[in-house]
């Protein structure tokens, strides 16, 4: 697949991450009629429709978005919203995920909205920004529960894991026109950990730009391709790419079929409330001959 610095910038945006779980600019305190919240992100959507708050704005996105918002006021793509119309449905919170602060915020700002950044960049960070939601708009007792149920799974997950052994995994994050390495440190990449994965690349970096020669020396038992936008083009890309360049035929992983595609409803750049789903097919696929 050809790079492209589109797409290198694009990423760098992405990357521009905040480690809090919730950062806001809109007031804590109850408000004076119902909340006017504008969700720019599906998987905030998602979660948003369980904690049972209503919204007045929603993201265009090819990601599933709750059906109780089927009707609710477009406001533009996650990573470029349409800010007058954001401004036009006089908001008491804007939500995004806060891989997207550095650039949203100044834009928010501006128009004089108050939001709030959600850290979604890992399941940690995603319940204890739900932990902060349900207190914030008086849903502690749904926030709870979710929270129950994720701590509950992950106490059950790690025991069916546990002592098994660990396979090298190689993940591939495909964008249009190009693909990264995702280490521990993005989503998908911090789901593999949990299943018991060891990411072939060690780096504090979410993602990597790294030439095929530098892959086949790491040797991966198990090759995860994903992609975080237009998966049916990226999907392609990457089959035309394992088809057409020779160099991927020398892969163990590949010689032994153990090449894996995974949804990005799933396995995107957000954490979302499908992980118990994720987490149940990544055992399959690290454990398979078990």
């Amino acid at each position: 697949m050809r790079k492209s610095i589109i797409g290198v910038l694009c990423m760098a945006v992405l990357l521009a991450a905040n480690a809090c779980a919730v950062r806001s600019s809109a007031p804590v305190t109850e408000q004076t009629g119902e909340p006017r919240i504008i969700s720019t992100s599906a998987p905030l959507c998602t979660i948003l429709d369980k904690l049972d708050l209503d919204l007045v704005g929603i993201p265009d996105t090819a990601f599933a978005i709750p059906e109780r918002y089927k009707n609710v006021k477009i406001v533009g793509a996650p990573m470029t919203p349409d800010f007058e119309i954001v401004k036009a449905l006089n908001p008491t919170d804007v939500l995004s995920p806060n891989a997207l602060q550095q650039d949203l915020q100044p834009h928010y700002q501006r128009i004089g909205v108050p939001s709030t950044f959600v850290n979604l960049l890992s399941l940690d960070g995603m319940f204890r920004s739900i932990d902060g939601l349900g207190k914030k708009y008086d849903r502690q007792k749904q926030a709870d529960a979710l929270i129950s149920e994720y701590r509950t799974f992950m106490d059950a997950y790690a025991s069916s894991v546990q002592g098994k052994d660990k396979p090298s995994v190689l993940i591939l994050f495909g964008l249009p026109g190009m693909y990264m390495i995702a280490t521990e440190h993005s989503y998908v990449g911090s789901l593999v950990k949990l299943a018991g994965g060891v990411n072939v690349f060690d780096d504090p970096e979410a993602l990597l730009s790294v030439n095929t020669e530098e892959l086949i020396k790491r040797d991966p038992d198990i090759i995860l391709r994903t992609s975080h936008a237009l998966p049916e083009a990226v999907m392609a890309a990457f089959e035309q790419e394992f088809r057409d360049n020779d160099i991927w035929r020398h892969f163990r992983a590949v010689q032994e079929e153990r090449v894996f595609d995974l949804s990005n409803q799933i396995f995107g750049m957000s954490a979302n409330l499908n992980y118990q789903e994720g987490l149940n097919q990544l055992r399959e696929i690290l454990y398979e001959q078990d």
